[in-house]
């Protein structure tokens, strides 16, 4: 049970990144000298929104290179640290090499930070940040678990280096992060597993990240036909930050936390938009039927297999937060406040034009 003294630095590993701008922005506020690690701090366009926050704040930031595949690149940046968020880890779907693209970075990347945390006589805590995707591979897994509830408990056992490769990584790389945990006895590990993270970016480069494509296609004109009803979870990327940041110095977090606001669907997040939305974007207004995704799914997006409708759609996602409300605090963002806001951003950024 360690206490993080909150005079010394704290490192963010992957600083630039969608999650990691709201957790930057509150270890700011609360006057937190934070040690960002990113692959270029020469790239001062994707630092501008991080040093505006810092002049806004008591906190102060630091930047320091690191590279995921590069054995010992965090240990300057994470020297006098007590406290270290990783929260660096590619988040793409479409790959072509899963193993070099997903797995290595994801895995060894892990494996880096965590080492460097050994070799670290300040660290206390780690707070990683790993995936549902750790849990679970498609909704129908919610069906298998226990009382077909997702809870910490469950492991993703049906994800493969062919089959959702990202929730494969995502599952290898949190186990080797428990490994690397159990070895030692300084340092405690503390894991926040979000489920599908939607809300405004504070990057608003980082709009055209995987996490926006289903908000946009959700207003685009691709599913006012209909949309599939693929079972999946939600949360607020500013539930996530706090969640990252409550783990990291309330003293008694531990083990692993399923956060993840709402139980919902595809076309459940297209009907939360229509009243704001409904006049001016083609925004899907019923379920496509399942037949019909079986029929032209394949085609139409190459990650709709016939295995991935089978297993998705009209499945209904469960998962219990529970323990991250009791344990962290952790109030959720309501659906409608968090898929306004995001879809918003993406009407400011003109992504989306209305008709």
């Amino acid at each position: 049970m360690n206490q993080i003294d909150k005079t010394k630095p704290v490192l963010v590993t992957g600083a630039t990144g969608y999650v990691a701008g709201w957790l930057v922005k509150k270890l700011l506020e609360k006057g937190i000298t934070v040690h960002a690690a990113v692959r270029n701090p020469q790239k001062q366009e994707k630092l501008q929104h991080l040093n505006q926050l810092a002049a806004k704040s008591s906190g102060s930031i630091k930047y320091f290179k690191s590279d995921l595949l590069q054995e010992g690149s965090y240990a300057e940046a994470m020297a006098g640290c007590e406290l270290v968020y990783h929260t660096a880890s590619p988040f793409v779907t479409d790959v072509n090499d899963p193993q070099k693209d997903l797995i290595d970075p994801a895995v060894k990347g892990t494996q880096n930070v965590l080492e460097t945390a050994n070799n670290t006589p300040s660290v206390k805590r780690v707070v990683v940040t790993s995936s549902c995707a750790a849990i679970y591979t498609d909704a129908i897994d919610c069906q298998n678990a226990p009382g077909g509830v997702l809870t910490e408990e469950v492991w993703n056992t049906t994800s493969s280096l062919n089959y959702q490769p990202y929730a494969y990584s995502k599952t290898l790389a949190e186990k080797k992060a428990w490994e690397i945990n159990k070895a030692q006895a300084r340092w405690d590990l503390v894991t926040i597993n979000p489920s599908l993270v939607l809300g405004p970016p504070l990057n608003p480069q980082s709009v055209t990240s995987e996490s926006f494509n289903i908000l946009r296609q959700l207003g685009d004109g691709t599913m006012k036909m209909g949309a599939p009803k693929i079972g999946i979870g939600l949360v607020d990327v500013r539930d996530v930050a706090e969640a990252h940041y409550n783990a990291g110095f309330k003293p008694t977090a531990k083990g692993r936390y399923i956060t993840s606001g709402h139980n919902t669907n595809f076309l459940e997040l297209g009907t939360t938009l229509l009243p704001k939305y409904g006049k001016k974007f083609p925004l899907p207004k019923k379920a496509l039927p399942k037949w019909l995704l079986m029929l032209v799914g394949p085609m139409t997006n190459k990650l709709f297999t016939r295995k991935f409708i089978r297993n998705n759609v009209n499945h209904a996602w469960a998962a219990d937060h529970s323990k991250i409300k009791e344990e962290l605090d952790i109030e959720f963002t309501p659906l409608k406040v968090t898929m306004e806001d995001t879809f918003q951003t993406l009407v400011d950024e003109k992504i989306l034009q209305p008709k």
